[in-house]
């Protein structure tokens, strides 16, 4: 079961709560679900109980132990416990879970984690003369458009070389009409570069001044120099490129070796990096809600250190046949060349299947 099927379950077991009388509300449109916090435990955990508190006009925790019954015993769950207020820990057959989500990937492909369709926002985003501002916001509308929102940039001023150089582009040029403030500003890039070996931006290409640009938070100054561009695991940007290239070198290579992926049972698989995998769709909603691409950022990063360790053991080893335990490792590592070149797509970053 992926995130959004389990969004989905708790949705319906709302509605087959309402529909019993147990609970007298709407219900809702969408189910948070995410990794429990601290004092949780499970898989993943959801905080619908209280936010159907009030209306439902009961506590968060006696609405959490309606909806428990409804979950407990659904196809791919094994076990429901109520912590804190009333948050509901969801635990997850593992091994179902496992093939469900790699199978859902390599469905979506490099989509997997955008909306189904538009969702009606209509988002503006204006932001100052400024480089950085600019490729923020020019990111943060892509992964607001992956969410299923209509996106307009527009920017005080604009060089036209930042598009041939960055590849970043606008809509509109110029003061922003009345009541609409400026709403990108991240720290920008200190002009003049004052450390000795620093870059400007401009000078790194467009792969890794986009990342230098976007990688930070938006209130951290960011780093421009060469480092962007070393091809060691000093880099993170590197490491994900490299970890998206040894994912497609597998598909390349099975392929030689005459077997193709399968989803399947998987052993010997760290869980981080199915857990990483799982979130995806979460943190494309999160960062495009926060305007926040340096959150894909970061998780590309997660994705990327979690798989390369586990990278080397997808094909057979001397003497070894294309085994279903093979396939199914396949098909993992062709899930995270997705999520590695769908994210770093939404970040207007090549994904090379080379490197």
């Amino acid at each position: 079961m992926t995130p959004v099927e389990l969004s989905r379950t708790v949705l319906h077991a709302v509605r087959r709560a309402v529909d019993a009388g147990e609970l007298s509300v709407a219900v809702p449109t969408r189910a948070v679900v995410a990794p429990p916090g601290p004092g949780g435990c499970g898989d993943y955990a959801t905080s619908i109980a209280l936010q159907l508190a009030r209306p439902a006009g009961q506590t968060p925790f006696r609405v959490a132990e309606v909806l428990r019954p409804y979950l407990v015993g659904m196809d791919g769950i094994t076990d429901v416990v109520l912590t804190g207020p009333g948050f509901l820990n969801i635990r997850l057959d593992r091994a179902a879970s496992d093939v469900g989500l790699v199978a859902e990937i390599l469905r979506r492909g490099d989509r997997y984690g955008y909306a189904g369709q538009p969702d009606g926002r209509v988002v503006q985003l204006h932001c100052p003369h400024d480089l950085r501002a600019v490729v923020v916001a020019e990111a943060s509308a892509r992964l607001l458009r992956s969410q299923g929102a209509l996106v307009r940039v527009s920017a005080e001023g604009f060089e036209g070389v930042w598009t041939s150089v960055l590849g970043v582009t606008v809509d509109a040029v110029g003061h922003a009409p009345a009541g609409l403030p400026v709403n990108v500003r991240p720290v920008p890039v200190p002009v003049p570069i004052p450390a000795p070996g620093s870059a400007d931006p401009m000078s790194l290409g467009r792969d890794a001044g986009r990342w230098a640009l976007l990688h930070p938070a938006a209130h951290d100054r960011p780093r421009v120099g060469d480092q962007h561009l070393v091809q060691r695991e000093s880099n993170p940007l590197f490491r994900v490129r490299y970890a998206h290239a040894r994912a497609r070198a597998a598909t390349r290579n099975a392929a030689d070796l005459g077997f193709t992926a399968e989803p399947g049972p998987l052993a010997d698989v760290e869980p981080e990096l199915l857990a990483a995998l799982a979130d995806h769709p979460r943190v494309l909603a999160a960062a495009a809600d926060h305007r926040a691409p340096d959150r894909l950022a970061r998780h590309l990063v997660t994705v990327a250190d979690a798989a390369l360790p586990f990278l080397p053991s997808v094909l057979p080893r001397g003497g070894e046949k294309p085994s279903a335990a093979h396939r199914a490792r396949l098909a993992l590592a062709e899930a995270v060349g997705a999520v590695l070149a769908g994210g770093l797509d939404l970040l207007g970053i090549d994904a090379p299947a080379h490197l």
